[in-house]
């Protein structure tokens, strides 16, 4: 006989409370636990792919361990110090680039210059304030990151954790499905899989699309010879799960920095085709995104909508840090599921359909062409 709904709301309200309070607590020392697990979970169709060609799944795992390992030091060695430096570089010389926009705005719009006007102050202000606290703040981001836990305990623990995870998820994942409540177990199992295919579409397809549109972008400007063109790419792939915002955000910058370095002054002409050619890179990459990587990569419904992936990202980050943006994601897909479960309950429910619930007539088919 299963237990009342009163009792169930209870319980599971309890888990919750618990579940919430463990992370505030223990956020910091679940970092590790939490990257890892995100990294078995995207590898581990990989490993069923691997699986399925003859490798056992030992085999399969340490295969992907050793790859995954080997492109992570190339990273460290050769990506990451070059991006820290630029990314170091150009915020230092970010109040020269406001300075030379403001000569600009003086010569074309004095008007909009004038002594004590809001343009000019806010300029006079950004100048400042990128002046007073600019040059550290690649150090306090990176101290955001790594600082949380001990950076040596975290290169160890996180690949020894995801080998295993990797190479015991499906027994977790059985005896996870063997503890549910036998009452509900059909509609967890349902709610599960579309919390999986939601994950799947976003998580690994957008990650795929973020990381080929970074190298991209990068790639692409550095070859113009764009200053901080690393910097700039990896900025516009880094945001690129949100729509249309990695290429505005990203063409916006390099546009810009195109601007002030190609842009003529008194010793030479206007060099308009590596103008041109930062705005080719980002209108391409916005095509190829569009029409290609995203249809092909993460579908056309995943069911994530920008603005509720933005206020969960923004919620869990404030509360629980850098931890909470890690699970912002699948937490915000799973809520998106549940949330569309219960709309469909509440429709069918009495509340919705009323004592007497007459059946409504099917839509016309203009209707549901709209």
């Amino acid at each position: 006989m299963a237990l009342p709904v009163r009792q169930q709301t209870i319980y599971w309200g309890i888990a919750a409370a618990v579940f919430l309070i463990v992370l505030w607590y223990l956020g910091p020392v679940l970092l590790p636990f939490v990257v890892a697990g995100a990294i078995a979970y995207i590898l581990d169709p990989l490993a069923d792919r691997l699986e399925a060609v003859g490798l056992p799944r030992a085999a399969a795992t340490t295969v992907i361990t050793l790859a995954a390992v080997l492109i992570l030091v190339a990273l460290v060695l050769l990506v990451i110090p070059t991006l820290v430096r630029e990314g170091t570089a150009l915020i230092q010389a970010a109040p020269g680039y406001l300075d030379a926009l403001r000569d600009w705005l003086e010569v074309r719009f004095p008007d909009l210059l004038e002594e004590g006007s809001m343009l000019r102050n806010g300029l006079d202000d950004a100048g400042a304030l990128v002046r007073e606290r600019g040059g550290a703040l690649v150090q306090q981001i990176l101290a955001g990151v790594f600082g949380v836990v001990n950076a040596l305990v975290f290169i160890v623990v996180v690949p020894v954790v995801a080998f295993y995870l990797l190479l015991d998820w499906d027994n977790l994942i059985a005896r996870i499905d063997d503890l549910l409540p036998r009452d509900h177990v059909g509609t967890i199992r349902r709610l599960a899989r579309q919390i999986d295919d939601t994950l799947a579409s976003f998580v690994r397809g957008q990650l795929t699309v973020c990381l080929i549109l970074g190298t991209y972008y990068s790639l692409g400007l550095m070859l113009v010879g764009l200053q901080f063109g690393l910097v700039v790419g990896a900025i516009a792939g880094l945001v690129t799960f949100i729509p249309y915002v990695g290429a505005i955000v990203g063409g916006a910058l390099a546009i810009g920095l195109a601007l002030f370095q190609f842009w003529g002054d008194s010793g030479g002409g206007t060099d308009w085709t590596s103008i041109a050619l930062v705005a080719g890179i980002f209108v391409s990459g916005q095509f190829i995104e569009g029409n290609i990587l995203t249809p092909k990569l993460v579908g056309s419904s995943v069911g994530l909508h920008p603005v509720w992936l933005l206020l969960a990202l923004s919620a869990f980050g404030a509360i629980y840090g850098f931890v909470g943006m890690l699970i912002a994601v699948p937490v915000a897909a799973a809520l998106g599921v549940v949330a569309r479960f219960l709309v469909a309950e509440y429709k069918d429910s009495q509340l919705y359909q009323g004592a007497d619930p007459t059946p409504r007539p099917p839509p016309r088919p203009r209707d549901a062409a709209e």
